[in-house]
């Protein structure tokens, strides 16, 4: 069971739902991954992308991890009946030095996705019972709690238009939302009103700081937060800036949430040591394809657990259709949903039902972004 041929290609994807406001040139990585084994007549092809916020990965592809896995030979399990995403990691990151992650992690993350997406494929699955059935040894969810994730500040009509995109979220079913701050503190607080106002409470709105504030300024917007009684705060600092997090967690009582923005195992390590945060209520944001993939998300899932976080602090960034796989295999806290921001992988497949914050689960083998209509034209590209 061989990997033969592997294509990718860089698209620009943006943070609004019209396209035509600058997002700053953000790509990102489409890649399929076409194996030897023939189904229906035409061989099982693996699709999977960058996920959202990191630039395409393309060079990385091409040049390095994709001619590691056509080359690998026989990727197939120890029953040969299926293909083995551990051994096609393994292929990918044959030579790669510990530490130096970067955005390499990102490139092996978009190849590990599409490995998982064949592998599923191959086994006639939805991606969350192959993870059900081999990683967490329990039977998958019916449906997964899901929160929406937007809110960017808009360049014009700031407050109405994020006001309609709030509205837009409930009438979905959603019932929780993420958005954006970081800019004038008085300016975040009336954008908090304004969202607040479209929910049930304030219990039901987080906020991403995007990484944005240095001390004093992490300091000085969690105390106006403080009162507020927000679902979390997010990624308040630089990722890496442990002394300030841990200063902002002994003075905020509410909950945090990071991690968006760490890649491997030994960066979730330090987080927990240093970064102050309470494993009783805070949120970890770890995205699974950002860190080189399910496969080390998994390992990172492992070592968190075993330190004592509970499986529902984990609510994996990303806002796409894979997430939903992550957290219903793994049993995870919940996923997020982008349901106007970055096309071609916004919103969700039209046959899944969202109600009262939850979602159903995709049917189809494999991931299912067959099902989703603008996702499938952008991975037919790769094909055609």
């Amino acid at each position: 069971m061989r990997i033969v041929d592997v294509r990718e290609l860089t698209i620009p994807i943006s943070r609004y739902a019209d396209r035509a406001i600058p997002s700053g040139g953000l790509t990102t990585s489409l890649v399929a991954i076409v194996t030897d084994v023939i189904r229906s007549g035409k061989p099982v092809v693996g699709y999977g992308f960058a996920s959202i916020g990191r630039f395409g990965q393309g060079g990385l592809i091409r040049e390095r991890f994709a001619p590691r896995l056509i080359a690998a030979g026989t990727l197939a399990n120890d029953t040969g009946d299926g293909l083995d995403p551990l051994r096609a990691w393994s292929a990918m990151m044959q030579g790669e030095k510990p530490g130096g992650h970067g955005e390499r992690c990102v490139a092996v993350g978009t190849l590990d996705m599409a490995v998982w997406d064949a592998a599923a494929k191959i086994a006639g699955q939805p991606l969350y019972r192959c993870l059900s059935e081999h990683l967490s040894g329990q039977a998958p969810p019916s449906r997964v709690r899901v929160y929406a994730g937007g809110g960017y500040r808009y360049p014009e009509d700031d407050l109405l238009r994020l006001a309609d995109e709030i509205r837009h979220f409930t009438d979905l079913g959603l019932t929780h939302a993420k958005i954006k701050i970081g800019g004038d503190l008085d300016q975040d607080l009336v954008r908090i009103d304004t969202a607040v106002a479209k929910l049930a409470g304030p219990s039901h709105l987080a906020v991403d700081g995007m990484n944005t504030y240095g001390h004093d300024s992490a300091m000085r917007t969690a105390h106006a937060l403080a009162p507020l009684g927000l679902a979390w705060f997010e990624d308040i600092c630089d990722p890496l800036d442990f002394k300030t997090l841990s200063r902002v967690a002994a003075s905020y009582a509410p909950p945090i949430a990071a991690g968006e923005a760490l890649f491997s195992r030994a960066e979730a390590r330090l987080l927990d040591a240093y970064g102050g945060l309470r494993r009783h209520q805070d949120i970890l944001l770890f995205d699974p394809t950002h860190c080189y993939g399910l496969t080390h998300y998994c390992e990172i899932v492992a070592e968190m657990t075993h330190r004592g976080w509970p499986r529902s602090a984990f609510w994996p960034h990303g806002g796409h259709l894979f997430g939903l796989h992550v957290v219903a295999g793994l049993r995870l806290g919940g996923a997020e949903i982008n349901p106007l921001a970055f096309a071609p992988f916004q919103g969700m497949p039209s046959g899944l039902t969202i109600s009262d914050g939850f979602i159903d689960l995709p049917q189809a083998p494999g991931i299912g972004f067959e099902s989703h209509d603008e996702t499938h034209r952008a991975f037919r590209r790769l094909m055609d």
